[in-house]
């Protein structure tokens, strides 16, 4: 972590000196010779730091040395940025004065004040980097009595995997363990007089009882027996009125915007009243019955047969709980822990590896003791070393030896920790700030990473894939788990076990750290000032702020728990003691209005803001936030428009501003973006020359993911279009375009061409009779789902069944569709030859739908899901979609000729769909 921190101020300062010479602005004088013994002491330090880290573990004096260089790195990365900011803001000024008509007064009273300023905040830079240097010079020549052992100054090679995290399909040892809990859930056992039944899985961290309670939770006959399933992460503290919401979200399918405990315990009441559930607790450490009890009485209206399964590591919570039954998870035998090592270690190994090998890899499983969580660390460890030097280095290092850890805690983890990259294991161990059981969006953790300066670009990466590669890196070695895939199979989400978020809280101690903002818990002054990560948690109503006030050196701030008004009121105050902050998260709320004070955030890189349901405008001074890398205002349906200084915001990257209906525009200046990545929606203004026009999208070839162009209707014609210059955005996946219905806009959808490579694309309220031309097939050749809804001129299909890996096609309210043939299938010989979902959805006027095929080709070969839907005068499907195809599943929804046609109990027409295995009608009336 130290090596990364220093690492970081390292590139920083030779960046910014760079930066002051190239710029030809000396804003900051008189260091020189600072600077360059402060680089010196630096790269002597970083020499020995890889020792140091191994050595704080069981030497406190050397967790304490290294702590101190860690708030010296810290700090001199904050007068970097000012650094940096300063040269920046000179620049800026220089550019705007250049562009100013020349006056007879050379400097006006506000250039003058404003010169003034940076000449104190020079000598203030200055001041700073002799005291910092000073102070680093004491902790340099300290280094000297721990005799550290130097590892030079080369850093170490860079060996990334190419293989992904591996999905163990088997569960070890655990047959018995889910007999017995399925026995107990299904009432198959002898049941005990009480009315909650409740069935507790105790064990040590790391032992499998989440595990053992999913196979249970997702087994086909738990399905089939309760009404109601529901899973809740529980953890420390147990808050009666979180666990609630959470019941409550399970039940419903959707968020819970109850915050009185009252009130959710009566949700609860109606949704599961006289119905058979399953409550899965995981993770229970309280021994507070009053605090079970609030949640226990709520759970009494269910039906006989109703179950609670909790797991927790305490006995005492088993008793204090009154289970029903216990269940005690043991740890695997020494056959089963060798079997599950065998498996991952010499996963798509050679024979060879393994005959070399096996002998070590039994002795190495042996020493996990049982523990599947570090059976699997230690594995996917070993399945990327490849001789038997390596193998016995890990046999026989002394982290084996060390007493200093938990018993919880593994020293598989910090074998699996020390063998990592520093720039990986700092990107790990800022997962600590995230609370137990939390789901860590991938791209937000990436962007999170950046915030802090934890991503280089090698190679000519962009900062985000080098983040995505090491967020596999980290998969793959089990520091993840419970994974959310796409459709590609590509990991999106996951979480941590509990012992591996221990074990990173262990790495960060007082640097990242979880804060309850309430009246009962409070820390000391020094101790929050040395707080850089956090996570506020407000859970009382009127809250005490002081912690937070106090923590005015963080670098990360995640609120995301809705605030009230008191802290709504504080929330300037507080945002301008906070004045350090790379990464602010305050999505989820209810503030009317961001204050002004967040343009002191100079080294601000991330501001989430999303779901902002009452922001109805920005501050003017967020434009003053030039390190802005994430700006996250989706789903802010109030805001109404966006600074028109946005231009200033030269290193943003990733502006998400989805779901906003009520911004008409944007500022013109975000065409200058060229390093934007993330743009959800451009809008076509109407409104005059300081709002963005088409032709703004031009210098925006940086963009990937999706994006959606809202307002086509205002492009006055295809020149105007073809200044988007849309083929040359060669990293887009995903493109919307929204016409409004206007008619004649053929030649401007013509000029909207996207680039061949487009995997998804969505077409609405195209006014035209024609479609352009690239959409007949070789020009989308990689098009794997379209989407043409609200297109009501348009009076046949385009002929997509030329698209050659399509897979998902919905065609939605089309009115001037009467009939559907051969057009729609092209010229290829085979025709929709990956299509396997087709959804047919309000073609209100569409009577027939037909294939006439004198010749054989294959038609629609995978198609899987056919849906049809609001089609009222539709009369039948073709027979060679019902019969030729591999449709597997057929739904009809207020179709109702269709409906009375299959529907038949004997007849012609009831034969032809008998043979597929789903058919679902759902008439609305």
């Amino acid at each position: 972590m130290a090596d990364t921190l220093v690492s970081i101020v390292l590139e920083r300062l030779t960046s910014v000196v760079e930066q002051q010479i190239h710029k030809q602005v000396s804003l900051v004088l008189g260091v020189e010779s600072e600077i360059q013994s402060l680089k010196n002491t630096l790269c002597s330090v970083r020499d020995v730091l890889e020792d140091a880290e191994k050595r704080q573990v069981k030497e406190k004096s050397v967790q304490g040395w290294l702590e101190r260089l860690k708030d010296k790195a810290y700090e001199m990365e904050d007068v970097l940025d000012e650094w940096s900011i300063a040269i920046r803001q000179f620049q800026m000024e220089g550019v705007e004065n250049a562009s100013t008509p020349k006056k007879k007064v050379r400097f006006s009273i506000p250039s003058l004040f404003n010169r003034s300023q940076q000449v104190a905040s020079s000598r203030d830079i200055a001041c700073k980097i002799k005291a910092i240097k000073e102070q680093l010079d004491d902790i340099e020549r300290e280094r000297i009595r721990f005799n550290f052992v130097s590892s030079g100054s080369e850093e170490r090679p860079q060996r990334f995997i190419t293989t992904s995290a591996i999905d163990i399909s088997e569960v070890y040892g655990r047959d018995m363990d889910k007999i017995i809990i399925l026995d107990h859930l299904l009432g198959k056992c002898q049941e005990k007089s009480g009315r909650l039944y409740i069935v507790s899985i105790v064990g040590t961290g790391g032992m499998g009882k989440t595990t053992l309670a999913q196979l249970a939770y997702s087994h086909s006959e738990v399905k089939a027996h309760f009404d109601e399933r529901i899973w809740v992460c529980v953890s420390d503290p147990f808050d009666p009125i979180r666990v609630c919401r959470a019941i409550v979200e399970a039940l419903q399918k959707k968020p819970c915007n109850l915050h009185d405990l009252e009130a959710v315990q009566q949700e609860i009441q109606t949704c599961i009243a006289e119905k058979k559930f399953l409550l899965v607790l995981d993770d229970v450490w309280t021994e507070d019955y009053r605090l079970w009890e609030q949640l226990k009485n709520t759970l009494l209206c269910g039906a006989a047969g109703s179950r609670i399964l909790a797991t927790t590591r305490k006995e005492s919570v088993v008793k204090m709980m009154r289970t029903t039954y216990k269940h005690p998870l043991g740890e695997l035998s020494s056959e089963q822990s060798r079997a599950l090592f065998h498996q991952i270690a010499f996963f798509e190994s050679t024979c060879e590896k393994e005959e070399e090998l096996k002998e070590i890899g039994e002795k190495i499983a042996d020493k996990c003791k049982g523990l599947p969580l570090a059976i699997k660390a230690l594995g996917n460890l070993m399945r990327f070393k490849n001789n038997k030097e390596e193998w016995e280095d890990v046999l026989n290092n002394e982290v084996w030896q060390l007493d200093v850890f938990e018993k919880d805690i593994s020293p598989a983890l910090l074998l699996s920790y020390y063998d990592l990259r520093p720039a990986i294991q700092r990107c790990f161990s800022f997962c600590a700030v995230f609370p137990k059981d939390s789901v860590i969006e991938r791209d937000e953790l990436i962007k999170l990473w950046m915030a802090q300066s934890y991503l280089k670009s090698y190679g000519g990466q962009e900062m985000e894939m080098v983040g995505r590669t090491y967020f596999e890196y980290l998969a793959a070695r089990s520091f993840f788990q419970d994974f959310e895939k796409d459709d590609d199979g590509n990991i999106i989400g996951c979480k941590m076990h509990d012992i591996v978020h221990d074990f990173a809280q262990f790495l960060t101690q007082n640097e990242c750290f979880i804060v309850e903002v309430d009246n009962q818990q409070m820390q000391s002054i020094d101790f929050l000032k040395k707080i850089r990560h956090t996570t506020l948690v407000v859970r009382e109503a009127t809250p005490n702020l002081v912690s937070a006030y106090n923590m005015k050196n963080l670098h990360t701030l995640l609120a995301k728990e809705p605030f009230d008004s008191i802290v709504c009121k504080a929330l300037p105050n507080l945002l301008g003691h906070l004045t350090c902050l790379r990464a602010l998260d305050l999505s989820n709320n209810w503030v009317e209005e961001l204050p002004k004070e967040v343009g002191k955030l100079i080294h601000l890189r991330y501001l989430n803001l999303s779901i902002f349901g009452n922001l109805r405008e920005l501050p003017e001074t967020i434009c003053d936030l030039y390190n802005l890398q994430t700006l996250n205002i989706q789903g802010c349906y109030s805001l109404q428009k966006l600074p028109q200084a946005m231009g200033k915001l030269i290193n943003l990257r990733h502006l998400e501003n989805g779901d906003i209906d009520d911004m008409k525009g944007l500022p013109k200046g975000i065409g200058r973006l060229s390093s934007l990545q993330t743009l959800d929606v451009f809008i076509v203004s109407s409104h005059g020359n300081d709002e963005c026009q088409i032709g703004d999208l031009r210098n925006l070839n940086n963009l990937r993911g999706r994006l959606s162009i809202k307002g086509l209707d205002e492009v006055k014609d295809a020149g105007e279009a073809e200044k988007a210059e849309l083929k040359n955005k060669i990293h887009l996946q995903d493109l919307e375009l929204k016409f409004n219905e206007k008619e004649g806009t053929k030649g401007v959808a013509e000029a909207l061409q996207p680039h061949p490579d487009l995997k998804s694309l969505h077409i609405f309220d195209y006014g035209d009779r024609e479609w352009p031309n690239w959409m007949m097939g070789s020009s989308l050749a990689q098009l794997k789902i379209l989407c043409l809804g609200y297109c009501r001129r348009c009076p046949c299909l385009p002929p997509l069944g030329q698209l050659p890996v399509l897979e998902k096609l919905q065609i939605t309210c089309m009115d001037g569709v009467k009939y559907i043939g051969s057009e729609f299938l092209g010229s290829s010989s085979t025709v929709f030859p990956k299509l396997k979902e087709l959804t047919i959805s309000g073609l209100s006027e569409l009577k027939q739908w037909e294939i006439k095929e004198k010749e054989e080709r294959s038609i629609m070969p995978c198609l899987n899901h056919l849906i049809t839907e609001f089609c009222p005068k539709l009369e039948g499907l073709p027979d060679h979609v019902l019969q030729r195809t591999t449709l597997q599943t057929l739904d009809i929804t207020d179709s109702l000729i269709l409906e009375r046609r299959y529907q038949k109990d004997i007849g012609e027409d009831r034969h032809k769909i008998s043979h597929i295995p789903q058919v679902e009608y759902d008439s609305w009336k």
